[in-house]
């Protein structure tokens, strides 16, 4: 079986290296396609090897660029290079202009899109990123989604449950596999006769999967020096609508100002840099003993000071699922989260930008440890870190059966009915279908007043159910 992968950011190459492996290790071949909208060639390949990824087959080097040329952009290389290699599958990550990109052409082509973290939703359509990861599903064929909750989202969009396959989140995977790799880095770098020769973080250029990372994973001194503080809060802060908003940006900073009991280490983005400066924010946070403004980390960096932290603060929405796939309590400096599960499971809370209530909850995490502990044992919603192996057999299965692929209708379409009832039955998903002719769209637990997504083994009674009778 042939795969193709768009990948067009550092946290799309992240979230996917599980599903890579997998790939590789069944021998399936890979067609990488990397669209390269955010850095150079170079940095590119290094950063491949650094998570010990094979090196992509394309790289269409489209660059920074308004979202409309952009995505143009790449829609026009990757259609080319789908009709030269005619995978059997192409395989999308998340909700950038690369997603949207490689579905959109794929599905133009006939070609099954797997959307890997689909159904996610924060219902904000003023974020780019929403429009493109609902432009997604739409053109999708497989939706592997992370949590019961991203599938319901899709049910309730139309989505036919059979199409919704619940993986855990890839991020998991990504976690637990390249923290062993930074460790490894570190372990090496400590005990080497020559420390001089580490990276120095001055040529870098991002972080973790929300900002970009580095052109290497090595640490220098200056962060082997950081990561033997304690009270850590790794704090980033890249959105327009934190940085470009002056009270909101402020607001912050003033909190981060009030917290003297902690060590904040802010690897800081060159435009929120900028932005801070022409404030007048900067200069002033500067000074502050307890606050690192250091500049921005290599990836693998970036994961291993994360994992010594007592807090992350940020307003990305990746770094949600990895603080707490690493046990770390997150507070999130948005009004909303396409990561809801984070805050229900209570690993996470939503702080917005409201200086008094940032600088009580991180006081609370440092002092309450009972709070502390809530936060921290928080249930990872995320699953396990099999995502990777879970995605390729639901792919491998379907292929075997000769399902994975996109043919115009032979039959004429079958009408349906859509209708509403109360089930009084013992009776499973399944079964309540193959003895109804029927497909159940969403399901109600009345006495959870909860939804429920409709999988084959879950039992109906007393549950009321929505589904499309066919004809």
């Amino acid at each position: 079986m042939k795969i193709a992968i768009v990948l067009g950011t550092r946290p799309e190459i992240i979230k996917m290296v599980s599903v890579i492996d997998e790939i590789i290790l069944r021998g399936h071949e890979l067609i990488l396609i990397h669209t390269g909208q955010h850095y150079d060639h170079e940095m590119s390949d290094q950063f491949f090897e650094e998570l010990e990824l094979p090196t992509p087959n394309y790289n269409i080097g489209v660059g920074s660029s308004s979202h409309g040329k952009q995505t143009g952009k790449m829609m026009e290389g990757i259609e080319e290079i789908l009709l030269k290699e005619t995978p059997n599958i192409l395989l999308v990550q998340g909700d950038t202009n690369a997603v949207l990109a490689g579905a959109l052409v794929a599905s133009k082509l006939h070609i099954p899109v797997g959307h890997v973290e689909a159904g996610l939703r924060s219902y904000d359509i003023t974020m780019p990123e929403e429009v493109n990861r609902k432009a997604a599903d739409v053109c999708s064929k497989y939706y592997f989604v992370p949590t019961e909750k991203s599938a319901i989202n899709l049910s309730l969009e139309g989505i036919s449950r059979k199409d919704i396959f619940i993986t855990g989140n890839t991020v998991v995977d990504a976690c637990f596999r390249n923290l062993e790799i930074a460790k490894k880095h570190i372990d090496d770098i400590e005990n080497s006769s020559n420390p001089s020769n580490s990276f120095n973080p001055s040529n870098s250029s991002n972080n973790s999967t929300s900002p970009d990372s580095s052109k290497s994973s090595s640490f220098s001194n200056e962060i082997l020096n950081l990561l033997k503080l304690d009270n850590i809060i790794t704090l980033t802060m890249h959105r327009a609508e934190n940085v470009d908003n002056k009270k909101r940006l402020t607001d912050i900073i003033d909190a981060i100002a009030e917290l003297k009991d902690f060590n904040i280490v802010f690897p800081i983005h060159p435009r929120t840099k900028k932005t801070m400066e022409n404030f007048g924010l900067y200069e002033d946070l500067s000074k502050l003993d307890n606050v690192h403004l250091i500049k921005p980390l290599g990836y693998l960096d970036f994961l291993l000071l994360m994992s010594k932290s007592l807090i992350i603060v940020t307003d990305s929405g990746g770094l949600q699922e990895e603080a707490i796939t690493l046990d770390i309590p997150s507070l999130t400096l948005r009004y909303n989260t396409e990561r809801p599960e984070t805050v229900e499971m209570g690993g996470n809370i939503l702080v917005g930008a409201d200086k008094d209530f940032i600088v009580d909850s991180a006081n609370k995490i440092l002092n309450d440890k009972s709070f502390y502990d809530k936060m921290s044992l928080a249930p990872n919603p995320y699953g396990d870190g099999t995502a990777g192996k879970k995605i390729l057999d639901i792919i491998e299965y379907s292929y075997e059966k000769g399902e994975c692929r996109l043919d115009s209708p032979d039959d004429i379409m079958d009408t349906f009915t859509t209708l509403m009832k109360i089930v009084d039955e013992d009776i499973t998903v399944s079964d309540f279908e193959i003895n109804n002719n029927a497909l159940i769209r969403t399901v109600f637990n009345p006495a959870y007043e909860s939804m429920k997504f409709p999988s084959d083994d879950l039992n109906l009674k007393g549950m009321n159910i929505l589904y499309d009778k066919m004809s």
